[in-house]
């Protein structure tokens, strides 16, 4: 009952506006009263209703029904504009010059809401940049991350402190906010100076310490979402201390995700230390709901595999009657993918986890500018050739289409990607429908 009476305190820019509502209901009753006829105000009637009706030369029964739609009509009027103005006087606590976009800001977020529940599972750039064109579909965002990052900050941070590594939380966050851009300009500064200092970035460092605040690295991450104003959920695929390890062709290993691809050699196999990684539940709950599971783009043996290996994850996916889609990389990997096409990143996938991971894929096929294929050229990098008839053969549904970013890198273009990936969510709920349909009729349904 308190808080309620505080709006009736000095300062709060509401009691004008709330005093106005008032007005604009007695008005508006005092108004429909007359209109209809209602024997409510008789005095009314004598001091005003006569003496208007004398003068307009009609009868108070049509004086009353005029001065009663008057009534209500300006009652109408102050009503709508006290709520108005009361509504901007406290939206403006929160939105401040953004006051003028209330309605087209709460008609965006309730349409979001409404948007399909999409999983993206990953890290690095490529989920970043999945991310960044999902969020402009749907809320209804759960990005699942790698935790075997041990390289730069992260590295750093991991070993020093014993957390899980937060480079990919922190791009993953930062792509999902909706919020400031010198926040996400922030979270994304890395210091180039300070002894200790160098090389971390402060959103690293942030998460870093909220997790110290917290207690708890699962729980740092969903308070740094607050403080982004993230649309969806970012969670780590487990929160042990998983290490990625990876064995060569020629039988040699290396452990650790940054030092997996500097081998030169062709991997056979990543595996997780420990094999059996607990999942977050909530990542396994995300995963069960999805109406559109994607993986990648990215780094596929240290970015989606990851993931992947752990067992828990893998699983529910595979249970998972969502649409699952595999967004192949545009260009080879220098040192993890190379020489590989399409079919053969899928069937790293099914040879690391197995089968009913995936149902359709997604290729590029719009056109590597000459200069930037040149420039990944010199680093060992080329175009991913599409090649459908084996990825028929694999039971894939091959999607191609115009999804590339080639402005200065060859990379998909978040908005791109994006559109195609709802438009398949769409075709397969059209489907869906047309068989219900079919199914009711052959059933007699009318």
């Amino acid at each position: 009952m308190q808080s309620k009476v505080k709006w009736l305190y000095p300062g709060m820019g509401v009691k004008r506006w709330l005093l106005l509502v008032g007005l604009g209901v007695v008005l508006f009753g005092v108004g429909s009263s007359l209109a209809f006829g209602v024997e409510i105000f008789s005095a009314l009637q004598q001091v005003l209703i006569r003496p208007l009706a004398s003068a307009l030369g009609t009868l108070p029964q049509i004086a009353s029904t005029l001065l009663g739609v008057v009534g209500a009509g300006v009652g109408l009027v102050l009503i709508v504009a006290g709520i108005r103005q009361t509504i901007r006087s406290v939206a403006a606590i929160f939105l401040k010059e953004n006051v003028d976009r209330l309605p087209d800001i709460v008609f965006e977020q309730r349409q979001l809401k409404r948007g399909p529940r999409v999983v993206a599972i990953g890290g690095g750039t490529g989920l970043s940049t999945l991310l960044r064109g999902i969020k402009e579909y749907t809320s209804n965002i759960t990005a699942i991350v790698t935790m075997a990052d041990d390289g730069g900050s992260s590295g750093r941070l991991r070993s020093e402190l014993g957390i899980p590594p937060p480079g990919d939380i922190r791009n993953t966050l930062v792509a999902l906010a909706d919020t400031e851009p010198l926040m996400e300009r922030l979270f994304q500064y890395r210091f180039s100076f300070g002894e200790g200092l160098k090389g971390h970035s402060f959103g690293n460092l942030f998460i870093a310490a909220m997790s110290e605040v917290t207690g708890d690295f699962e729980a740092a991450v969903k308070e740094s979402s607050k403080v982004l104003a993230v649309r969806g959920k970012v969670l780590p695929s487990t929160l042990d201390q998983v290490v990625l390890k990876a064995e060569y062709d020629d039988g040699s290993r290396v452990t650790g995700e940054s030092r997996i691809p500097c081998r030169g050699k062709r991997i056979r196999r990543v595996y997780l230390a420990p094999a059996a990684a607990r999942a977050v539940p909530e990542a396994i709950e995300a995963i069960r709901e999805a109406d559109c599971i994607v993986l990648g783009p990215g780094s596929l043996f240290t970015s989606i595999l990851p993931n992947l290996l752990v067992p828990e994850i893998a699983r529910a996916i595979k249970e998972s009657r969502a649409t699952k889609v595999y967004v192949c990389n545009v260009m080879t990997q220098a040192g993890e993918t190379d020489g590989f096409t399409a079919s053969d990143h899928v069937k790293a996938l099914i040879d690391h986890v197995g089968a009913g991971l995936i149902d359709c894929v997604v290729a590029n096929g719009g056109p590597v500018p000459a200069e930037v294929a040149a420039r990944y050229e010199k680093e060992g990098a080329f175009p991913v050739e599409v090649d459908r008839e084996e990825l028929e053969a694999l039971g894939m549904q091959l999607v191609v289409g115009d999804v590339i970013d080639a402005r200065d890198l060859a990379r998909h273009d978040p908005a791109k990607l994006a559109a195609l990936l709802m438009e398949i969510l769409q075709r397969k709920d059209a489907l869906q429908a047309a068989a219900q349909g079919g199914a009711g009729e052959r059933n007699g349904a009318p």
